[in-house]
């Protein structure tokens, strides 16, 4: 594997971009998958995945989303906004590249994204994985349940009064909710920047609020919102913040091939808890639409 590190002008900000090709010198012609990670991550959350997915002939891109890891932290809260924002970052990245077309891969707030994507840009992805978190119209539509996990992303909305909570006593929250999260001393370091924790909440503020959950937006106030590209969905049994149903009832947004896999014994971060079995079903998913 060949690894390097970019760091890309885009849609107004410098983005820091893991790209890594298989073989010793390095393929940039492989076929390429974008990995698009969540809150409180970076790029390097696909640390682990990223070696077993180049070792079986695949590029691999992992961007630091808007905000997080490396990259540039934008200025208002409405840059936060996934349409304007991130959705377009992954874009230009691509453009910055000359990479035509990827699969696509997104993991909690990088699915949401994935989901956008796909549904609006079918044309420059083969594929769409989605991990843990379904089409944003089956989680509105999971149920009291539903609500009941997502009760974080309303103290979320708590400007100041969540970054103070967050902080205190050594992260203590943090490391209480996100106590999977194999990754969390880094995590930590890198939130605990000037301006880096506010960043990452405010993907929060910008995109969904109690409100957006009691009262979902019309369907299609978002644009085109169904899927025509080979989807996956991956749910994992020890997941804490999403119920099942919000991944298999997605199928409902997908006009293509949809299959759903439920992987045991993984929490939330199942590509830290179960690298080798998330690879796997990746690569059946793309193996079927290469050789299709």
């Amino acid at each position: 594997m060949r690894a390097v590190a970019h760091r890309i002008a885009a849609n107004g900000l410098t983005h820091f971009v893991r790209d890594a090709s298989p073989g010793n010198g390095g393929d940039e012609t492989a076929p390429a998958a974008i990995l698009l990670h969540g809150f409180p991550d970076s790029s390097a959350v696909w640390n682990d995945l990223t070696p077993l997915l180049t070792d079986a002939s695949f590029r691999v891109i992992a961007p630091d989303l808007r905000g997080f890891g490396e990259t540039d932290i934008p200025k208002s809260l409405g840059d936060y906004d996934i349409r304007t924002g991130a959705a377009i970052d992954v874009i230009a990245i691509l453009d910055h590249l000359k990479i035509g077309r990827a699969h696509l891969v997104g993991h909690d707030f990088g699915a949401p994204v994935a989901w956008m994507l796909a549904a609006q840009n079918p044309a420059r992805f083969m594929t769409l994985a989605a991990l843990s978190v379904g089409h944003t119209r089956a989680f509105l539509k999971a149920g009291a349940e539903q609500k009941r996990r997502s009760f974080y992303i309303l103290v979320h909305q708590l400007r100041g009064l969540c970054e103070w909570l967050y902080r205190r006593r050594d992260w203590a929250m943090l490391r209480n909710i996100w106590e999977s999260n194999r990754e969390i001393e880094e995590t930590i370091r890198l939130l605990s920047r000037p301006g880096r924790l506010t960043a990452g909440l405010n993907w929060y503020r910008a995109n969904i609020s109690f409100r957006r959950m009691v009262f979902p937006p019309a369907e299609g106030e978002f644009g085109e919102e169904i899927v025509r590209i080979p989807t996956i969905g991956v749910w994992s049994s020890r997941e804490k913040y999403l119920v099942e149903a919000q991944m298999v009832n997605s199928a409902r947004y997908v006009d293509a091939p949809w299959r759903y896999e439920r992987i045991e014994n993984a929490g939330h971060w199942l590509q830290l808890d179960a690298p080798d079995r998330l690879a796997a079903l990746l690569l059946s998913h793309w193996g079927k639409t290469i050789k299709g």
